[in-house]
């Protein structure tokens, strides 16, 4: 490609005028290179059919990229009014990936390519403005309003890669032939591919927010180190020469090979050779993003993560070794005892090789080939935080969707990676049925990694009750299932604390208090939503979530354990999904049964009441609370328990739930526990709970 390299800008400077120089060049010019790629599209069709069915067509990234400037930064508050709320919102989102069977039919009245360059253009004017009159401070830090501009130019530089692939999957007749984007001419036989060893050694990996020099994402913060044993690595990343092997020997047709995963995919997409290789008459062609050529044998293969699986499982049985994809340490690891030449020409990357591949041999690394440039290269880690892992407010759902152990990272970049995809030190994760200019190496090694991964929502209702089972004590009000079973407790003296039910455990707070005075405890709620963040707990995740400050502005929160002193005994608790009004017969033998502010939500409370006597142990303590708000939406009003005249009566719940436990329970005490549920930073629910503690007789 020959266009003017611009360097990405440090965060640092003494010159505050030549550094907003220096960012307005980088700004126009990735802005601009980014329209060029779309000068590739010789029919306005290209532009409006789907290149690829988990994906909007190409007409939304054209616009998306110019959108996300503008609500970036209106939400950073640099600026106050917006261009086009239409187009603001039509381009706003839908770009990230979608499960393979996930297909999008959804039919949208797309702005014309005439009117979205007129509106790149505005915003193009509106943010080069911004550059030359906003005030700068340097450093230049994440909470100012130029990292915002810095994001909006890497975010595009993503995009550049992102669209280059899509592109690439539009059919051949669409594109035009371009003297600006050239791919490599050099190709030619394979090289055969050895193993070189690789001794022990420690990698430090993360970076600190204080001392940065480049502009990094959020989870690129933080610091993990790892003591690496010692292992041996691919010369060269796979060629498609290596891969074709696989293909020949109908590697693709042997489940053996696949996973469930894998398996469940390849035969839905009835894949038998990679995405971007054309099959006539027994023989392939590549397609690249411009043309399509003989294959090359010598060119590394891509592939998404589960293809690259498969060969390896394959190889592993060929060679009689295990064979894996690196995980991520073991990468830098690789990157750590290379020598890779300081200097424009040491890889194929940043666009300033070829618009394309070149062969596997070509760029010398130390002893290895390519550990960074010519293409991504797959490992085994799903991207998770490192310590100290802090969303950004201005873009929170960068990272959280893909800490979800369905992305895997890639790493070294590839040759169209340009800015931040560049650097060493950046993190990117991809579904792994899904396709970059990404390839691999493998290597055979026993490290295991000893990672902690998030879980992360952004299910509202999910954060709520996150926050008001582990939320700090708002207005002085207790946490209230602490706050419950630490009443509860004083109840169990000289009474059996083998087993206790908690129904409607949500989130598992009460459950893991439960947990230090009994030995199991079974934790059930009818919503899988919250179980599985119980669960995550439990097993030594972290969960993150987001509550609402005002408007579109939010906080972030941690949820961990250790930090209530809650993990020692978390091995005690099991939690299951199930209807608290129709339970299984398993469910019995309970010296507890707690159901916090559970009877006023189900749908026959009375059912429920009248079944607890058979699951609890004579002599067993039932406990209830509840604000014994009834509600049509959750219970019928036939079945309401009280809050109702009946024979000019007022019954209420409390009188209902005696007659409803009869003679098979003993009242011990009532207590009012109050609790409060945040909405926003300024907006709060406050309630009061009744507790009431029943012994089985």
């Amino acid at each position: 490609m020959h266009m003017q390299y611009l360097k990405m800008p440090t965060l640092e400077g003494n010159d505050i005028e030549t550094k907003r120089k220096e960012i307005l060049n980088y700004f126009q010019s990735s802005f601009r290179r980014y329209e060029s790629l779309f000068e590739l599209l010789g029919d306005e069709k290209a532009y409006y059919e789907k290149a690829n069915t988990l994906r909007h067509p190409l007409i939304f990234y054209y616009g998306h990229t110019a959108v996300f400037f503008i609500n970036k930064l209106k939400l950073a508050k640099a600026i106050d009014s917006r261009i086009d709320p239409y187009l603001e919102s039509i381009f706003a989102i839908g770009v990230d990936e979608m499960s393979w069977d996930d297909l999008d039919e959804t039919n949208y009245n797309w702005p014309s390519i005439s009117d979205t360059l007129a509106y790149r253009q505005k915003v193009f004017d509106l943010v080069s403005n911004l550059i030359i009159t906003m005030p700068l401070t340097l450093p230049i830090t994440w909470d100012s309003a130029w990292w915002v501009i810095m994001m909006g130019i890497e975010h595009e530089n993503i995009h550049l890669e992102t669209s280059s692939v899509l592109i690439r999957q539009v059919p051949i007749e669409y594109i035009k032939v371009s003297h600006e984007f050239q791919p490599s001419l050099e190709y030619g036989n394979h090289p055969q591919n050895i193993f070189v060893q690789v001794p022990q050694g420690k990698i430090f990996i993360g970076k600190s927010r204080q001392h940065d020099l480049y502009y990094g994402w959020d989870n690129e913060y933080g610091i993990h180190e790892a003591d690496i044993p010692a292992l041996k690595a691919s010369k060269f990343l796979v060629s498609n020469g290596e891969f074709l092997e696989f293909v020949n020997d109908d590697g693709y047709k042997k489940d053996i090979y696949w996973n469930e995963e894998a398996l469940d995919w390849r035969n839905y997409t009835k894949a038998s050779y990679p995405e971007f290789w054309v099959k006539t008459n027994d023989r392939y062609k590549l397609r690249t993003v411009v043309n399509e050529i003989q294959l090359p044998l010598n060119w590394p293969v891509e592939v998404n993560y589960l293809e690259a699986s498969a060969f390896c499982k394959w190889l592993s049985e060929k060679k009689s070794e295990r064979i894996s994809l690196p995980t991520e340490d073991e990468y830098y690891r690789l990157l750590n005892i290379a020598q890779i030449p300081n200097n424009t020409n040491a890889a194929n990357i940043d666009l300033l090789g070829s618009f394309s591949s070149t062969p596997v041999d070509k760029y010398k690394h130390g002893e290895f080939y390519d550990l960074i440039g010519n293409v991504w290269q797959w490992t085994r880690t799903p991207i998770y935080p490192f310590d100290t892992f802090k969303v950004h407010p201005i873009y929170d759902d960068f990272t959280i969707p893909t800490y979800d152990g369905k992305h895997n990272l890639i790493k070294g970049g590839s040759w169209i990676s340009c800015g931040n995809l560049a650097l060493s030190n950046s993190r990117y994760a991809f579904r792994r049925h899904f396709y970059q200019h990404a390839g691999f190496r493998y290597v055979v090694s026993g490290y295991t990694e000893h990672i902690e991964f998030g879980t992360y929502t952004k299910d509202s209702v999910v954060s709520e009750y996150c926050h008001f089972e582990w939320g700090e004590n708002i207005f002085n009000v207790p946490n209230f299932p602490k706050k419950c079973i630490d009443i509860v407790v004083g109840y169990l003296k000289d009474r059996k604390t083998a087993r206790a039910l908690d129904l409607g455990c949500a989130i598992g707070r009460s459950s893991f208090e439960l947990a230090k005075s009994f030995d199991e405890v079974v934790g059930i709620d009818f919503s899988t939503r919250f179980i599985q963040y119980a669960i995550a707990l439990r097993d030594g995740a972290k969960i993150h979530y987001s509550m609402p400050i005002e408007g579109e502005l939010e906080s972030s929160y941690e949820i961990c354990l250790s930090d209530f002193g809650l993990d020692k005994d978390a091995h005690k608790v099991t939690f299951w999904q199930g209807d608290a009004c129709n339970l299984k017969s398993i469910y019995k033998n309970f010296d507890l049964i707690f159901a916090g502010n559970l009877i006023d939500r189900l749908y026959d409370p009375r059912r429920f009441l009248i079944s607890l006597s058979e699951r609890i142990n004579k002599g067993g303590i039932l406990v209830l609370t509840s604000p014994y708000t009834w509600l049509e939406e959750h219970t019928q009003k036939n079945k309401w328990l009280g809050g109702f005249n009946k024979n000019g009566e007022a019954i209420t719940t409390l009188e209902s739930i005696t007659e409803i436990l009869g003679d098979k329970f003993k009242l011990l005490a009532t207590h009012d526990i109050p609790f409060v549920i945040q909405e926003t930073q300024r907006k709060h629910q406050h309630t009061i709970s009744q507790m009431s503690i029943w012994e089985r007789v």
